[in-house]
């Protein structure tokens, strides 16, 4: 049985571990052919020996890492047809207390890093006739939260550019959508202070689905957007979030 992303070939930006650990899994599991891009290049590429995958080196924040990345996918695989703008991290704390350059940081790797991805991928994505590009957003660019700034800032504007250039490249074939995770279980977030631990547990316990979301949860949301099966899909937003924006959590009973 063919799986759902036979014959493509995709690039999964931040694919060492967390959420672009689990797309690059879930795309092997479906008959991709899949490109890890990383900076972490030990952990990329055991994880890409592991999965039969590929690695490359990736600095998302870099036009020339991304240049040379491209060019050694085209010329291995003859191209790209699926973009997965995972790569990303963000900071914390009142806006009048957080560096300069821990916010420029942010910027850099959350909103700049999808802009050069996208546009250094384009040309081969349209070359093999179209694609899908599927950008990393959060909950968090569709609605503020306290002492993020930097952070909701880059993923609004991720958001942004999801439907920007939905407009501007589907005449050619090239579909734009993003996935909106809200709390995740994985590394990342286990890492967390213990304080800013428990201020996700309490919003959790707010949601109607009461526990954060598995990875490979996040992965499926977007394979869907990866595969053929979202063709008539750009511009689209997908939330998976345990129905944490739907609105304030009320038990009926209650």
């Amino acid at each position: 049985m063919m799986g759902r992303l036979s014959g493509k070939v995709a690039l999964v930006t931040g694919g060492a571990q967390g959420i672009g650990a689990a797309i690059a899994r879930k795309f092997r599991e479906h008959d991709a052919v899949v490109v890890i891009g990383d900076i972490q290049r030990e952990k990329g590429s055991a994880l890409a020996e592991s999965i039969g995958g590929h690695f490359v080196e990736l600095d998302v924040t870099q036009p020339e890492s991304w240049t040379n990345a491209i060019e050694g996918i085209v010329a291995d695989h003859g191209g790209i047809d699926v973009l997965v703008n995972n790569a990303g991290d963000g900071t914390g704390g009142p806006i009048e207390s957080t560096p300069v350059e821990a916010h420029q940081k942010v910027v850099d790797l959350n909103l700049n890093g999808v802009w050069l991805g996208i546009r250094a991928a384009v040309p081969t994505l349209a070359a093999r006739g179209g694609g899908s590009i599927v950008n990393i957003s959060s909950i968090d660019g569709l609605a503020g939260v306290s002492h993020l700034s930097s952070y909701v800032a880059t993923k609004f504007a991720v958001t942004g550019i999801t439907k920007s250039l939905a407009l501007e490249l589907g005449d050619r074939g090239i579909r734009v959508n993003s996935v909106h995770p809200g709390m995740v279980d994985c590394t990342h977030e286990r890492g967390m202070h213990p304080m800013a631990m428990a201020r996700i547990q309490k919003a959790v316990e707010r949601q109607p689905i009461k526990r954060m979301a598995k990875v490979e949860e996040i992965a499926n949301a977007v394979l869907f957007f990866a595969s053929d099966e979202s063709s008539y899909c750009t511009g689209s937003e997908l939330l998976v979030d345990g129905g944490h924006l739907a609105g304030p959590y009320r038990d009926a009973m209650s």
